[in-house]
């Protein structure tokens, strides 16, 4: 199959992409490059050992995008493109509704015009906003205490999504709730390369054990869980490739849904051990106050993924630490800029 990736060039769509490549599909990356590079496209071409077509424009720009729609003819579409860090758009909520959404409308009616329906999107596990229960199942309410733009765009767009293929039937829709994505490729040639500084644990853990931060901010070790601090379910980016892959397989009328995690929550702490391990050195820690807004602990139930698309997670939070050490020693700046 030809698929296009919007995000292609980010740290999901890289890594998704590798896996379609090595599974014989042909695919097709557009990424504006506002949070990604061009470098990273190139280590994709090498870890597959042959070229990709790559299209660097905004989604918004619907003429373009026709245009890429016309001459790549792709058979389906896996949405990745968007604006992701959370306390960004509590800051910016107009620029997060306008690119999530109005990119995702762009993209929707070029697809229909072009007779692509065929779709996985990236949603997010912060649609579920408060858990009103553990684990979270694709059954728990959605929209309740979600606390930033961002959740709300993803929660929007799947609406959309719900909307469209009801009032078109031969829309075949997967909507994917990630919960935290960490790790890299084997290879250690791509992997998350966050701008400024990172939002998520993991590439900040990374970056004090290469030296370019002093020590990891751990925010509250009050929490009722095992050691005080926050349980989060982590799953493998390349488990979470995986995942997309079956999805594709998969499709169906209609939107089905699914979270992508491993069912197995993991603690602040918890992580900062097994990436010690990992990187054979002490992690500096300071512990801070609670930050507003998080919750003590929050994973999924994957069943249904697995019942429906014969998926699972493979991979340990420690192969995900020994991955992403191995990409940031290897890359201690990240992709050449």
């Amino acid at each position: 199959m030809r698929i296009l990736l919007t995000g292609g060039a980010g740290y999901i769509g890289t890594h998704v992409a590798v896996e379609l490549c090595t599974l014989g599909h042909d695919v097709i990356l557009v990424d504006d490059l506002s949070n990604s590079c061009w470098a990273a496209v190139a280590r994709v071409e090498s870890i597959v050992g042959r070229s990709v077509r790559f299209f660097h424009t905004d989604l918004r720009d619907s003429n373009l995008l026709a245009d890429i729609f016309s001459a790549e003819q792709p058979d389906a579409v896996m949405h990745f493109a968007g604006l992701k860090a959370v306390g960004e758009s509590v800051a910016h909520p107009l620029r997060y509704y306008d690119v999530n959404i109005n990119a995702t409308l762009s993209l929707l009616q070029v697809m229909g015009a072009a007779g692509v329906r065929k779709l996985i999107f990236s949603s997010s596990a912060t649609v579920y906003g408060e858990p009103e229960a553990l684990p979270l199942t694709e059954e728990n309410r959605v929209g309740q205490g979600i606390s930033n733009p961002y959740g709300w765009t993803k929660l929007f767009i799947e609406q959309i999504l719900r909307d469209l293929a009801h009032s078109q039937r031969e829309w075949e829709i997967s909507v994917l709730r990630y919960f935290n994505p960490v790790g890299a490729h084997e290879s250690g040639l791509i992997g998350e390369d966050p701008a400024g500084i990172p939002n998520n644990l993991m590439p900040f853990v990374a970056q004090v054990a290469a030296g370019r931060r002093t020590h990891v901010n751990v925010y509250g070790n009050d929490y009722d869980t095992e050691d005080g601090t926050g349980v989060r379910d982590y799953i493998h980016v390349m488990d979470l490739a995986r995942g997309h892959v079956a999805a594709l397989n998969h499709l169906v009328p209609g939107v089905s849904t699914y979270n992508l995690g491993t069912g197995r929550g993991t603690s602040v702490f918890g992580l900062i051990r097994a990436f010690e391990q990992a990187c054979g050195q002490t992690i500096p820690v300071e512990v801070t106050p609670r930050r507003p807004g998080d919750v003590a602990a929050t994973y999924c139930s994957p069943a249904k993924a697995a019942e429906e698309l014969n998926w699972t997670a493979g991979l340990t939070i420690e192969d995900a630490c020994r991955d992403s050490w191995r990409w940031q020693s290897n890359n201690p700046g990240g992709y050449p800029k």
